[in-house]
């Protein structure tokens, strides 16, 4: 266990505090709702969201006086992962996916014990599209690379279920039925979510494991249901099963 530094900066602290706050926000907050949540004196919180709004990391609606996250973070996020070995080998892959199954092709990390972040994505040339942000962070057990997930975790039934269960889903699935997918998931090697995730949206995914053999990474591709049928879902799925060998070799 690393002990903390002896002294801490208690203005960055407390301005990195914020700054989870409004990760976690579903909409803008204003300046008081923040210094009552997180206890910081309301001035300080003022002056702190005013130099977090300076430096393009969070972003003020002068309409609403609310506060919130800016693609500022994003940059931030995007140059950590820039030395991501994975990211660079499947990029180019996700891409030639994309172009042609025309499917949004996204790649996703696992960042917590409950989440996962979006930290690349690709878009098909297609009039109609299905987008995501990157940076954009999900319940592990999420559509089809939750099944993925589910599938190689070692939690118990039930601590699966409790988590199953907090999901926002359009069309939830029965538990019961869910669970017992997984034994095909582990087979295959690859799950689908027809419409449950969102309604009238296929997505595929495969899990990407670590050296511990630990899933730490998934791919899915994301399209609209009636332009996926059982021949282009197979034809799919076996590319990205191709993908996932891919990977492993660039570990």
């Amino acid at each position: 266990m690393h002990s903390a530094p002896e002294k801490l900066v208690g203005a960055l602290v407390n301005g990195i505090a914020i700054l989870r706050y409004l990760q976690k926000a579903s909409g803008g907050v204003g300046v008081t709702q923040v210094a009552r949540d997180l206890g910081i004196n309301p001035s300080t919180c003022f002056n702190l969201l005013r130099t977090l709004v300076h430096e393009g990391l969070a972003s003020f609606d002068p309409s609403t006086k609310t506060y919130g996250l800016s693609m500022g973070v994003v940059s931030l996020a995007q140059g950590a992962l820039a030395g991501d070995n994975h990211i660079r080998v499947l990029h180019p892959e996700l891409q030639r996916l994309s172009l042609k199954f025309g499917v949004a092709m996204n790649l996703w990390r696992v960042v917590s014990e409950d989440r996962v972040v979006l930290v690349d994505r690709t878009e098909p040339t297609a009039t109609v599209q299905i987008s995501m942000r990157i940076g954009q962070r999900l319940p592990l057990f999420t559509g089809a690379f939750g099944r993925c997930f589910a599938a190689q975790s070692s939690l118990s039934r039930a601590e699966i279920e409790r988590r199953f269960n907090k999901i926002r889903l359009a069309r939830p699935p029965d538990f019961d039925q869910w669970y017992a997918g997984l034994n095909h998931v582990r087979e295959a090697g690859f799950a689908v979510d027809r419409g449950n995730f969102a309604i009238g949206i296929t997505t595929v995914a495969i899990a990407l494991a670590d050296a511990k053999e630990q899933p730490f990474l998934a791919v899915s591709a994301i399209g609209i249901s009636e332009q996926i049928d059982d021949a282009k879902l197979d034809s799919l799925s076996s590319a990205m099963l191709r993908l996932g060998k891919i990977a492993d070799q660039s570990g």
